[in-house]
């Protein structure tokens, strides 16, 4: 019913910046919310950026004002662009979606390493 398939992660110098991508494929549900969560290793899982169908948006603190989530409505995409990146943002990075009620999937993940 639901795939999501992630790119975009990789190695990058601090100050530098990436783009995530979170494509969805959704059968009979509608999509309420898209986003993007992070773990760090020894830590638990944080919400990154979300993005809801009526457009509101919600960011962790630590990523306000370097991170900005998007969305292509056309091809039920959603982007994630980190710029200004630290290393401890340094990550997996889950793409998540909500949809029906109450339903939730996530993506395999993708590695994000902010290093000199």
């Amino acid at each position: 019913q639901v795939q999501l398939v992630e790119s975009g992660g990789g190695l990058v110098q601090p100050g530098g910046s990436l783009r995530l991508s979170c494509a969805a494929s959704v059968r009979f549900f509608s999509i309420n919310a898209m986003g993007w969560y992070r773990q760090a290793p020894g830590k638990e899982r944080e919400l990154v950026a979300r993005l809801t169908s009526g457009d509101s948006t919600n960011y962790a603190d630590s990523v306000k004002g370097r991170f900005t989530i998007s969305r292509d409505n056309a091809k039920n995409t959603v982007y994630l662009q980190m710029n200004s990146l630290k290393a401890e943002d340094t990550a997996v990075y889950y793409c998540n979606v909500e949809y029906g009620l109450g339903r939730r999937s996530w993506g395999q993940g993708t590695q994000v390493t902010v290093s000199s």
